[in-house]
């Protein structure tokens, strides 16, 4: 569960990038964080995360709040932040365990784990070799991994598809329907209508740090007659 209670975050004191936005993501949800570049989305992840501090408002994850018990919240979040360009002197394997350890998951769990995903995304034959090596997409599958590693409970995930081949890009949606069909939480940002279209129990549309609309798909179609969804976001968003 996810839930942000007015939550604002302001750069140099002059930029608001998030101005006052309150929302619930539920657990068994696959929420899609939908707005234009530069709307306040990636800012708003890392606030969830934890990464960077919220100026004002409350936000509760898995039942922690991320202000007064960071370490519990963040136990709580795998996340794949919108660049995967890190640790590339690390081989797969040694990424991995890393991240095993930091999250303390038993050794034959996450051997099983590796196994399962690394096959599911053909990465099995590459992860003895550095990340530098990898391609783009490569590198966005073994976060994907990783970030699955401990099982969390709630999955955070920045434009996750960018990069991906169908194949992995179908798999990766997959493995979101399961995670939240076990009762999971999955909040992913996308510029892809089509894909919220198909995926998403309900999407949050911000623009310029105002939340601009939170409900379901059938709700916010409801809203244009005879109009697609596309040219539904669009009007909301340029005005």
């Amino acid at each position: 569960m996810i839930k942000l209670e007015n939550v604002t975050k302001t750069y140099n004191k002059t930029v608001r990038a998030v101005d006052d936005i309150s929302f619930e993501v539920k657990g068994g949800e696959i929420v899609g964080f939908i707005g234009p570049n530069g709307s306040g989305k990636t800012t708003t992840m890392k606030m969830i995360t934890g990464i960077i501090k919220a100026d004002v408002g409350k936000i509760t994850v898995n039942g922690f709040n991320v202000r007064k018990d960071p370490l519990k919240a963040k136990e709580s979040i795998g996340y794949i932040a919108d660049n995967p360009d890190m640790f590339l002197r690390l081989k797969g394997t040694e990424f991995l365990d890393l991240i095993g350890d930091i999250y303390h998951v038993p050794t034959e769990k996450r051997r099983e784990r590796i196994a399962q995903f690394a096959e599911r995304f053909e990465l099995t034959d590459a992860l003895s070799a550095p990340m530098m090596s990898y391609s783009h997409g490569m590198r966005q599958k073994i976060m994907v991994v990783a970030a699955l590693m401990h099982n969390p409970p709630v999955w955070i995930l920045d434009e996750p598809m960018v990069g991906l081949d169908p194949k992995s890009a179908f798999e990766l949606k997959q493995m979101m329907r399961e995670h939240a069909k076990a009762g999971n939480t999955v909040f992913f940002s996308t510029h892809v209508l089509e894909v919220a279209e198909k995926l998403c129990d309900k999407v949050i549309i911000i623009k310029k740090g105002h939340l601009l609309f939170d409900g379901t798909l059938e709700t916010l179609a409801a809203r244009g007659k005879n109009h697609s969804l596309e040219e539904i976001f669009l009007e909301m968003t340029e005005q």
